[in-house]
């Protein structure tokens, strides 16, 4: 064989195990990104389907305080009607009633019931005095399942039907719970996972054998939600995307073509991306008017943050900051926001000292040192007194009672005035929000949208109005979208704040300070004080 057919020869033979090493690495690297995208979609359904679980969690705990808190004789005609009022208004649950011993004594559905023979076993006793039941026989219908709440001698029954909302093409998902007393872990929702019990009650991904899982537990409650899908089940999902990979490795035949496929696709990454984001200052800052209601003048601005993705999707803030949280960098968003709100509002606030910036903190802002230090140099950086700059923190956030008391007493003592945010959604009660020492308080969106129906909601808005009256505390309503709503709180008889879109939308600083001025705008919104 001569020398030019030998070069040929090793030409060919080079291109053709090329090939075959870039389509061996396009399917390995393929198997490796769909799956690793696959775990993205699990992480995304798990969070799905915690925000969905501790909504639907939320409301049945509203109505097992209200149950209990019932004025009538025990399970009287007067009792059952309220019970059957309040259920047929939620929108998770399909009955609920009482029971003691084990027993059900009367419900909506049910009525009085004769049930002496009947003597049902909590499946879950959870710390705070919950207990749970899975499959209350006389509310079985089939083969659904039934999950049942109770809390003293109330109990509630979620309605199976909404489970199916919950499905996924290739996704699967299990509710788990752990026992406080045995410290089993058993499955309250979803289908039947043979996982270790580790598996569905730790925070995080894992694969165990065959199977991808993405848990995420409720900061609120005991339980924890996990979808998987097996590695078949998630490449066939994904097999378009699989092929194309394998047809990029034997196209191109080069590991160097694949090691930047990896790299670009690991990336892309949305925590990355987020990272990437707050360091080139890429976040956007807006801000809502907040506004006197009775005389629809401005008082004041919330700072909200924006962000859109580097493949152009806005991203959802409780989605983005959620992260930066469990993450562990919040504080770069939180002085991010700090530092545009400030530079773009000095001019206003130290000309006019009525007028106050609000902006959001996060729980760990309140236990992170640097935070303070930022706040303070941020301030002397702008000349803008403390006093011009509320900070915003969630009931959430307040959970850990003994850091939030002594955050919330130094802030104050700096001069920043202090509002709980999403009041009435979490924790907060009337002896602790008095040990809170805030400043004012803002009614969360949620019962704003109860008004005008008759949601249970409606109902204890009053009651928070005259929490804040006797303890001196300033009223914000959020989400204000129509005069209804608007002339329910103007008609309270106190000052009440407000924003929402009936006042204006989130807009950034020069659209506000330039509309804050002119009077020809469709809803002027003049600069004034307090």
């Amino acid at each position: 064989m001569g020398i030019p057919k030998q070069r040929v020869f090793v030409t060919i033979t080079a291109t053709v195990v090329a090939a075959v090493c870039g389509a061996l690495a396009g399917y390995l690297m393929g198997v490796a990104l769909t799956l690793r995208h696959a775990e993205s979609k699990l992480d995304q359904y798990a969070l799905r389907i915690r925000q969905e679980a501790e909504t639907s969690a939320a409301e049945a705990r509203s109505i097992l305080v209200l149950f209990n808190a019932s004025p009538y004789a025990y399970c009287s005609d007067e009792e059952i009607a309220r019970f059957r009022k309040l259920i047929f208004q939620s929108e998770y649950l399909k009955d609920g009633g009482r029971m003691r011993d084990g027993r059900i004594d009367c419900s909506t559905t049910l009525g009085r019931a004769n049930q002496s023979g009947a003597r049902f076993e909590p499946d879950i006793s959870r710390q705070d005095g919950t207990r749970v039941y899975r499959n209350l026989a006389p509310f079985r219908i089939g083969d659904q399942t039934v999950i049942a709440v109770q809390l003293g001698n109330s109990f509630i029954v979620y309605n199976p039907y909404n489970v199916k909302d919950m499905g996924s093409a290739f996704m699967h998902f299990t509710v788990s719970d752990r026992d406080v007393t045995s410290g089993q872990v058993s499955r309250l929702l979803g289908e039947v996972s043979t996982a270790h019990g580790s598996v569905l009650t730790t925070e995080g991904e894992a694969r165990a054998g065959d199977t991808l899982y993405a848990t995420r537990c409720s900061i609120r409650y005991s339980a924890c939600m996990t979808a998987y899908a097996t590695m078949t089940e998630a490449l066939q999902a994904n097999r378009g995307e699989f092929r194309s990979y394998m047809a990029l490795g034997g196209l191109s035949g080069a590991v160097f073509g694949l090691i930047c496929s990896i790299l670009y696709r690991r990336n892309k990454g949305i925590e990355r991306q987020l990272r990437r984001a707050i360091r080139r200052d890429a976040l956007r800052v807006v801000y809502q008017p907040i506004v006197e209601l009775a005389s629809r003048r401005t008082v004041g601005a919330e700072a909200l943050v924006r962000w859109t993705d580097e493949e152009g999707f806005a991203v959802n803030p409780e989605v983005f900051v959620k992260i930066a949280e469990e993450r562990g960098f919040v504080g770069g968003i939180t002085e991010l926001v700090v530092r545009h709100a400030l530079h773009s509002f000095s001019e206003t606030l130290r000309s006019n000292a009525d007028f106050r910036l609000s902006i959001n903190i996060a729980a760990d802002d309140l236990k992170d040192p640097a935070f303070l230090i930022m706040l303070k140099r941020s301030l002397e950086r702008e000349a803008v007194s403390a006093e011009s700059l509320a900070l915003e923190i969630t009931e959430s956030s307040t959970a850990r009672h003994e850091v939030a008391i002594e955050a919330i007493r130094e802030l104050r003592l700096r001069g920043h005035a202090v509002h709980i945010d999403d009041f009435g959604t979490g924790y907060s009660s009337l002896s602790y929000l008095q040990d809170l020492a805030v400043d004012a308080i803002k009614i969360d969106r949620s019962f704003t949208r109860a008004i005008g129906t008759e949601a249970v909601t409606v109902a204890i808005l009053p009651q928070i109005l005259s929490l804040a009256s006797a303890l001196n505390l300033q009223v914000i309503v959020e989400g204000i979208e129509t005069e209804l709503q608007a002339a329910y709180f103007a008609d309270s008889g106190r000052r009440i704040l407000a924003q929402g879109w009936l006042f204006g939308r989130p807009v950034p600083a020069e659209a506000f300070l330039r509309c804050s001025v002119d009077e020809e705008q469709e809803i002027p919104v003049p600069v004034d004080s307090l």
